[in-house]
């Protein structure tokens, strides 16, 4: 059977294209500090710490709008790089321009204060209450110190995904209130029209992405598919499945692997907005969700009724077969994150021996009859992983026995490196996948990946 890899092989040009026009951006903007003094007036100590502050602030306000293009659901970015990846994209970029965002203001305002220290607080409440935009502008970097704080794992973990997702929405509103003090007080942005240009495109680009591809399209295309919940089925221990409809006219377009973002009108609660991979190749009308009940969100599943209207932002995500670039495919899940990877089995063209599923799960496995009716009829091989995790380090159940990861995998792959590899589950697992699947010798672009890190 024939894999052709022209999708992938775009999405590998749109990938470099993209890091090729950041970095283009950032020499730009590094080249208008230069030709603008920034290099002579480093000679100076307090000359020096404002040029210093200015490039910081340049390239902090490049990587702020850079960051919010990454997180915009751009199609043609969502195909390229996958919500995984742009996720961790998105993350490093977001702390490095929160940091030089930091070193920005504590260097201007240093160098503004002759170069003393003991002076830089006055200088900066002076600052703040003299120059206009700057009052906004501290609103803005206090809305961004407390996305930046909250996004830490250490504090993700303590929060309710509805509760950081509600706070990470205050991102836009600091870099929307960021705006004002840029073009008032910010020369470097409106010295030239070539800089007036880039500045007020790449604004305008940002601001129109979030607007069309996150408001806009989701929910004119909500509208259009009038989509509503047919049934809740109980799966068992403490899993439940959503099965949905979209109006006879409608036609879904998705494909198994992926993930919508999901509000269910359900009642108090509707607003917040909760991701659920497919567990059922579409069909072009309907959908099938299964999930976990772990919390909030997950658990208002259980009282849905059928009828219940559904607003929905996607598809989304990239462990689908625009990603395969192989013939023969690895399937690799924990717990419900078995539930892409099963839509992937049943919509997958493959013929017997081309296809293998393992499976890590504690107590139940799901979708028993389904796994073993697409083995019987499809020729999917299936390898069950029973067992809570056996260590930190591996993403093996404790009932496979004492061989590594790496020994168990190439025993029962063994010719995993010549695989597409699709991936589901927590994130410190899926990364334990990862770097078993890299001693294997499997390329890393052909380790496809949806985790369950927010």
């Amino acid at each position: 059977m024939p894999v052709s890899g022209t999708r992938a092989r775009f999405d590998a040009g749109v990938r470099l294209s993209a890091l090729v026009a950041m970095w283009a951006s950032l020499l730009l903007v590094a080249y208008w500090w230069a030709t603008g003094g920034g290099i002579q007036d480093l000679a100076g100590w307090e000359s020096g710490l404002t040029s210093a502050g200015r490039l910081t602030g340049l390239v902090a306000a490049d990587l702020l709008l850079v960051q919010v293009l990454l997180m915009s659901r751009l199609p043609v970015l969502e195909h390229a790089f996958g919500q995984d990846r742009l996720a961790r994209l998105h993350r490093l970029v977001g702390f490095t321009s929160f940091t030089l965002m930091i070193a920005h203001v504590g260097l201007i305002t240093w160098g503004y204060a002759a170069g003393r220290l003991s002076s830089t607080p006055a200088e900066l409440w002076d600052l703040t209450v003299t120059y206009p935009g700057m009052l906004l502008g501290v609103a803005g970097t206090a809305a961004l110190v407390m996305v930046a704080v909250t996004s830490v794992k250490a504090a993700r973990r303590r929060l309710r995904y509805e509760s950081w997702h509600l706070l990470h929405l205050y991102a836009y509103l600091g870099v929307g209130l960021a705006l004002p003090h840029q073009l008032w007080t910010g020369a470097d942005f409106l010295a030239s029209t070539g800089r007036t240009v880039f500045w007020w495109g790449l604004w305008i680009v940002s601001a129109g992405a979030v607007l069309i591809w996150r408001v806009a399209l989701p929910l004119a295309r909500s509208a259009h598919y009038g989509i509503r919940v047919t049934s809740v089925v109980p799966e068992g221990d403490g899993v439940l499945s959503v099965h949905m409809s979209a109006r006879r006219t409608a036609r879904l377009r998705a494909e198994a692997g992926q993930f919508f973002i999901f509000r269910f009108l359900s009642g108090r609660g509707w607003t917040r907005a909760h991701p659920y991979s497919l567990s059922a190749a579409p069909d072009g009308r309907t959908l099938r969700i299964t999930a976990k009940v772990v919390g909030d969100g997950s658990a208002a599943l259980r009282l849905m009724r059928p009828g219940t209207r559904v607003l929905v932002e996607g598809p989304y995500g990239r462990l689908s077969a625009r990603a395969r670039t192989r013939r023969r495919v690895a399937l690799i899940g924990a717990g419900v994150g078995v539930t892409p990877l099963r839509a992937l089995a049943e919509e997958l063209d493959y013929t017997a021996g081309d296809a293998v599923l393992l499976y890590r799960y504690s107590d139940r496995p799901l979708f028993v009859r389904e796994l073993e009716r697409l083995a019987r009829k499809r020729g999917l091989e299936i390898i069950g992983l029973p067992g809570h995790r056996r260590s930190s380090g591996s993403w093996l159940g404790e009932g496979v026995g004492s061989a590594s990861d790496l020994t168990a995998l190439t025993y029962w792959v063994p010719d995993i490196a010549e695989r597409d590899v699709f991936v589901c589950g927590p994130e410190p697992w899926a990364d334990d996948v990862r770097r078993t699947t890299e001693a294997a010798g499997l390329p890393a672009d052909r380790f496809h990946v949806e985790s369950f890190g927010w």
